[in-house]
């Protein structure tokens, strides 16, 4: 996994998921990136790569509702288009899958959070976490 930036498209495989969006609905891309680490929850590890999918996609839903981690202009173009073309077509019902998603990125099982904890970044990168699930939480 190439990793240059603690934010959510800071890496090659949310960058990669990215293009997603041109395929198919973007709420469809969303849920299933949360669905994906969820499943991959009741396994041993949640793998890197997924849990890298499920904080952007975190940052994608929180986007939607005008808010978000990372910088517009730091989104790929894809994603950045499909926010454009939805921005009166939020998904409430995503948030309660986009909080399971953050909490399991910063748990024992999750290789990404074990991964971060050897960077010097970690606090930043638990910080966006954190930031994220408030932000969802308010939309509740």
């Amino acid at each position: 996994m190439g990793t240059w930036s603690h934010e959510p498209f800071g890496n090659d495989t949310a960058s990669d998921w990215a293009y997603e969006f041109e395929e198919q609905d973007g709420h469809v891309v969303i849920e299933q990136a949360f669905d994906e680490m969820i499943d991959m929850a009741t396994e041993e590890f949640i793998d890197a790569d997924i849990g890298c999918i499920a904080h952007a996609a975190a940052d994608v839903l929180a986007k939607s509702f005008g808010e978000g981690i990372e910088e517009n202009e730091y989104y790929p173009e894809p994603v950045e288009k499909w926010l454009e073309q939805n921005k009166n077509n939020v998904n409430y019902a995503l948030i309660p899958k986009a909080l399971t998603a953050l909490l399991l990125l910063t748990s024992e099982n999750s290789e990404l959070d074990e991964l971060w904890q050897d960077s010097d970044d970690y606090d930043e990168w638990t910080k966006n976490i954190e930031t994220l699930r408030e932000t969802l939480s308010s939309k509740i």
